[in-house]
């Protein structure tokens, strides 16, 4: 739990909570801008297409990623009718897309600043946290990215499923359980991933 090193390395939660904080913005920016560019005005309607951190926070999402190790920003407000299928997979697409291009940059910046180590903890951070978003929200499960994705690409069939269970009262529940218990999992594919981007870069 990210609280645990508040205690025990504070330096490291700070550069932990700080890159998880920019993280989760420029993942939600990267939603509020593709829909921005493509048509639908929703985003800026909502003050969304901002990397201020503060626009894109969720209270409570930012305390279970403090103490439960997982959680999540507010999602941005788009028209899916105004951005049309492909419009609405890309503007899903941007967020982990947007983690991925930074655990990248990050990984190649790690080439140059081999010596600093205070730069070397900040960019390992921003370059595990940035793939853990960007692998975490490609999980094809209800109320993520994956998921979106794949309803904008079977818009008749699973995407109508899938936006039924997204307006179910317990969904967020239902959903937050399957994370938890799924965990194990998830972990080794992002330990997969993050080890290719490690070997994209150079490592």
């Amino acid at each position: 739990m990210l609280i645990g090193l508040l205690q025990t390395n504070p330096v490291a939660f700070v550069i932990t909570a700080l890159a998880l904080v920019l993280s989760l913005a420029a993942h939600e920016f990267a939603h509020a801008y593709t829909a921005d560019r493509l048509g639908d005005s929703t985003p800026r309607r909502f003050g969304r297409v901002t990397l201020n951190p503060l626009a894109h926070l969720d209270p409570f999402g930012t305390l279970l990623l403090l103490f439960a190790g997982f959680g999540f920003a507010k999602p941005v407000p788009v028209n899916p009718t105004t951005l049309g299928r492909w419009g609405t997979f890309w503007v899903s697409a941007a967020g982990p897309l947007s983690n991925l291009a930074i655990a990248i940059v990050a990984g190649l910046l790690l080439r140059i600043f081999q010596d600093g180590q205070l730069a070397v903890q900040v960019l390992i951070a921003v370059l595990e946290i940035n793939v853990v978003l960007a692998v975490f929200n490609l999980i094809p499960i209800p109320l993520l990215d994956g998921s979106r994705m794949l309803a904008a690409l079977f818009p008749r069939t699973l995407g109508r499923s899938l936006m039924q269970f997204e307006m179910m009262p317990y969904s967020f529940i239902v959903v937050m359980v399957f994370i938890y218990l799924a965990r194990p999992l998830i972990s080794q594919i992002i330990n997969v991933v993050g080890g290719w981007v490690l070997r994209l870069v150079g490592f």
